[in-house]
């Protein structure tokens, strides 16, 4: 039998899981199973040559029991809503596990942003917004930038709902730009958290940090910021990252600086001076003491888990490690930071900046980043301390510590 690789089938799955080591009641399950709404729009877009083209977008609110949806909006050209719905899954038990109030939200829009002008971007972004306008806010959904999307898709994202509203609602978005009410310390949060993760799970296997191998998948945002961060705080030495055109190996390590050099001016990072370049496929089974996964879906799976060399898997990336990869690497004794703890640091900081936004006074980076730690590190415990104490997989003792706190807001509210 294949593998199945529907994102929100896995999602579901790995609910499954949770609910029978909870004995969860089998309406609260069915509930917890499917999304409370979802929107489905087409965004028609006047193009640069004159011509109207039509875009489809979707916004899935998944669960808002503990508080306003919350997740980012992702443009790319193989968007599909079950993929949508199983990030705004994931954001629902990210937002739990982190323990902050607010719920899973996601939205995408199917387009290839590197095909689009500057105009047609901001044009997608505001008819994007008008779409969804009547459906967010702080009190309700708060977007966020994802996979493509950045501070000024937020920054016209956020003119056009306070065009539309004629009142300013800075925390109806986050990810802004600075100037327009962002958060200090926002655009590194999610690798930053990931590495306070990965300095916890450490802790617990004895390994220094000081010159520990490390691969990256995915040099966007988040890799670009852990390779530098990891480097230069943490101590690691970082021997491969990757991009979409393949990846790029030194032994030695690889210095972060040089590295971003390289990508800037040649747009990928094959052939980087004084490396070996290698495909993502090798990347992935290099022998490494981390590997983080921070590019895409269903990387990790039964074609490869078993080719796997590393002590600590840190998923970065959404959903990066299908179910039964899972099964492989923790029979192997594989330690996985799942991803919805692992990559909660963006979520957190963007809680920060809806907090910042509603009293209207703005904290410094060093207390961004302190509060961070202090909430990655107590999320990080809660986890491992269940998955002691409930003899199971991590992935597993994180999703029993986020159900539980969410059906316990659904079953307060009467819901079920």
């Amino acid at each position: 039998m294949s593998e199945n690789l529907n994102p929100f089938s896995i999602a579901q799955a790995q609910l499954d899981e949770a609910a029978a080591v909870l004995q969860l009641d089998p309406q609260m399950h069915a509930f917890l199973r499917e999304p409370m709404r979802e929107f489905h729009f087409t965004i028609p877009i006047k193009m640069d040559d004159g011509q109207t083209k039509t875009f489809r977008g979707y916004r899935v609110q998944y669960n808002d029991a503990r508080g306003p949806a919350k997740g980012g909006i992702r443009f790319h050209p193989d968007e599909t809503i079950d993929t949508v719905r199983a990030l705004a899954a994931w954001m629902t038990w990210k937002t739990a596990v982190a323990d902050i109030p607010l719920g899973g939200g996601k939205g995408g829009v199917i387009c290839n942003p590197r095909e689009l002008s500057q105009g047609e971007l901001e044009r997608l972004s505001r008819g994007y917004m008008r779409n969804i306008t009547r459906y967010v806010g702080l009190t309700q959904d708060v977007p966020a930038p994802d996979v493509n999307t950045n501070p000024q898709v937020m920054a016209w994202m956020l003119d056009e709902y306070e065009s539309i509203m004629g009142h300013r609602e800075p925390g109806v978005i986050t990810g802004k730009p600075l100037a327009l009410g962002g958060s200090a310390g926002r655009t590194p949060a999610t690798a930053l958290g990931g590495l306070f993760a990965i300095r916890e799970a450490a802790k617990n296997l004895n390994l220094s940090l000081e010159n520990a191998t490390c691969a990256i998948q995915g040099y966007g945002n988040v890799g670009s910021f852990a390779h530098k961060l990891g480097s230069n705080q943490f101590g690691l030495k970082v021997v491969a990252v990757s991009d979409e055109f393949g990846a790029i190996y030194n032994e030695n390590g690889l210095d972060p600086k040089a590295v971003s050099q390289h990508l800037r001016r040649n747009g990928k990072l094959k052939d980087c001076p004084n490396t070996e370049n290698l495909t993502n496929a090798e990347l992935l089974e290099l022998e490494v003491d981390i590997l983080i996964p921070a590019a895409i879906e269903n990387q990790l799976t039964s074609q490869n888990a078993d080719r796997i060399k590393t002590k600590i898997v840190a998923e970065l990336a959404n959903g990066p490690t299908t179910p039964e990869a899972d099964n492989i690497l923790n029979d192997k004794g594989t330690y996985i930071i799942p991803d919805f703890l692992c990559n909660a640091g963006g979520v957190i900081v963007s809680y920060f900046e809806m907090v910042q936004n509603s009293y209207q006074f703005y904290w410094d980076e060093s207390m961004v980043h302190e509060r961070l730690d202090k909430k990655i590190t107590t999320a990080f415990n809660a986890v491992h301390r269940m998955s002691q104490k409930q003899s199971v997989d991590t992935r597993v003792a994180a999703y029993l510590v986020a159900v539980d706190r969410v059906a316990e807001a659904v079953r307060l509210r009467g819901w079920v």
